[in-house]
């Protein structure tokens, strides 16, 4: 079961290579990491078009209380609050969404670099995962497409995670991956359909999909299934708590264990089989409406 519990990280700030709003943007950050020295290795999470609305906040930190225990530090990125772009005001335009994905891609480098000056992480095993606009960002990032020409084998990003993107960022059907990349999508979601991704293969790095029937747009969110933007979004706690999961599995299976506590972790297993390749189509994530959209 998926329950976020109190979480205590500790606020961080650094600046955004690409400020896009303004001549600079100091960029923050949520951290938290497990007993100890480490060196951990680290995830960085990143929202979607909502920026960090009270439901999305609240499922970031059921993510960062999990990873921890099991062993990851973990970031929570902000975005959009230090330019200003908070509130959903980027999933009501197209054009902001596709601006946000070149940006972002610049925040997502600048906090893996920002990872590596800590002494507690394991700069050879930092993960990024993403939900919707971030998930664009996150194929974007697997595809090798970062400002600063960072791929896995070059200090770049171990491996990667996918939240119901859009799948308009792979380019073509056939990519060449240079991080590991994981994607998960909803048979409901009309926001980024899932059938967007079918089909997508790599001739590089790993690519797995895998795709929940019922699920719709911001599955692993804690809100009420409702139209947003006149697109189905909700929690769907099966698919919440399998991704989760598979996940954490994903992130411990490319895990370096040079100087890792292993020992904190539960024991990596291989995902199951059989899970064809489909996805979605439009960066953009779901907030609720309204207070009474929360649980």
């Amino acid at each position: 079961m998926f329950v976020a519990v109190a979480h205590a990280g500790d606020k961080v700030h650094f600046e955004a290579s690409r400020a896009y709003t303004s001549a600079h943007v100091t960029l923050r950050a949520d951290i938290s990491k497990p007993p100890g020295d480490g060196p951990f290795p680290a995830v960085v999470l990143m929202h979607g078009c909502g920026g960090w609305q009270p439901a999305v906040r609240y499922t970031m930190n059921g993510y960062a209380d999990y990873l921890v225990g099991k062993g990851f530090v973990v970031l929570a990125l902000d975005s959009f609050g230090p330019r200003n772009n908070g509130g959903g005001k980027v999933c009501e335009s197209v054009s902001q969404q596709v601006d946000a994905l070149d940006y972002r891609t610049y925040d997502a480098y600048d906090a893996l670099n920002y990872l590596k000056t800590r002494t507690f992480v394991n700069a050879s095993s930092i993960f990024l995962m993403g939900q919707s606009n971030g998930g664009s960002v996150a194929i974007n990032v697997a595809k090798g497409d970062a400002p600063h020409g960072k791929t896995a084998g070059e200090g770049g990003y171990r491996a990667v995670v996918a939240y119901y993107p859009w799948c308009g960022s792979f380019g073509n059907r056939r990519v060449n991956l240079a991080s590991p990349l994981l994607v998960f999508g909803g048979g409901q979601d009309s926001w980024t359909p899932a059938q967007e991704c079918q089909g997508v293969r790599s001739a590089g790095a790993e690519l797995d999909i895998k795709i929940y029937p019922e699920a719709a747009h911001s599955f692993d969110l804690d809100i009420v299934p409702q139209r947003y933007l006149g697109n189905l979004v909700g929690l769907n706690k099966v698919a919440a708590d399998d991704s989760r999961e598979r996940m954490v599995s994903f992130f411990i299976k490319h895990t370096k264990n040079d100087g890792w506590q292993a020992t904190r972790l539960v024991k990596a297993e291989s995902l199951p089989s059989g899970d064809d390749g489909r996805l979605m189509n439009a960066g953009s994530e779901s907030v609720a409406a309204g207070p009474s959209a929360y649980r």
